[in-house]
């Protein structure tokens, strides 16, 4: 197993590094419909991306996939979909979904022209899920954390994995036969719960796709410095993954004990600041 890296960007300079040191999708994120309002409080990418984008990128990727993360399901959603098709998406991924209608619309306006994604961020998405894991043409289904943890009122994302909302899921998939994946990272040593003990988790869990988070590169004009940023930190993460695919159980559990004692720990300190703050 080896998990499908994921980063988000419209720089046809950047996706041709990412490419080049192996990431495996370039991400173009066209959803704008309530996101603002609902991630106005994080940290997290809001992106400006267009369809015109879709082409571009399109024209030249040859090892990586092309995903495009189109809005929630609307009434302009068969055209959109359609554009984004046609302009030579590979991957076409729905956000935000909260009923089994929904997917199957959507699952019909891609018509099996491009591969399907389900974006699960929504409780209402958790409620039905077994219902719409029995719908025919789903390719994959992400487990997005940042909304999915707002929608449950949590404090950190990553409680969805302390808390088994995650490994639930992921057991639900997993019996689909459906490929799965959840969350991002950033590079090895960064970000309040660290890649390399994120990684395992994923190992642990059967799952095969992640995203590469802001925090994993920043894009700050510096052509030269995001080559040696991909190749280096591209590289740990593989790294990590070999190491991660030889643990036993009992070193894969251990890691899990370590993750869940530092998420209670995250949890404290962010509980702590807001009543400070």
């Amino acid at each position: 197993m080896s998990l499908k890296l994921m980063y988000i960007t419209n720089n046809k300079d950047i996706a041709f590094i990412a490419q080049k040191y192996g990431v495996d999708r370039i991400w173009i994120d066209l959803e704008t419909l309530g996101k603002e309002e609902r991630q106005k409080n994080l940290d997290s990418v809001k992106s400006r991306h267009n369809i015109e984008d879709v082409a571009a990128l399109a024209s030249f990727l040859d090892k990586s996939e092309l995903m495009v993360r189109v809005n929630p399901w609307n009434p302009m959603s068969q055209t959109e979909i359609d554009k984004v098709v046609d302009s030579g998406a590979r991957i076409v991924m729905l956000p935000m979904w909260k009923s089994v209608g929904e997917v199957e619309k959507f699952l019909n306006a891609v018509k099996g022209r491009a591969k399907t994604s389900l974006l699960l961020e929504t409780k209402e998405a958790v409620e039905c899920v077994d219902d719409v894991l029995s719908l025919k043409g789903i390719d994959e289904v992400h487990i997005g954390l940042n909304d999915l943890h707002l929608s449950y009122g949590l404090k950190f994302m990553f409680e969805l994995l302390s808390n088994g909302t995650v490994e639930m899921l992921c057991k639900k998939l997993h019996a689909a036969a459906i490929p799965y994946g959840f969350g991002g990272i950033a590079g090895i040593g960064k970000g309040l719960l660290p890649a390399e003990n994120i990684i395992p988790e994923h190992y642990r869990l059967g799952s095969s796709r992640v995203i590469l988070s802001r925090s994993f590169y920043s894009f700050d004009g510096d052509i030269n410095k995001a080559d040696e940023t991909f190749e280096k930190n591209i590289s740990q993460i593989k790294q990590c993954e070999q190491k991660s695919a030889q643990m036993d159980a009992d070193a894969l559990a251990s890691n899990q004990r370590f993750v869940e004692s530092k998420i209670k720990e995250i949890v404290g300190m962010l509980t702590e600041s807001k009543i400070n703050g």
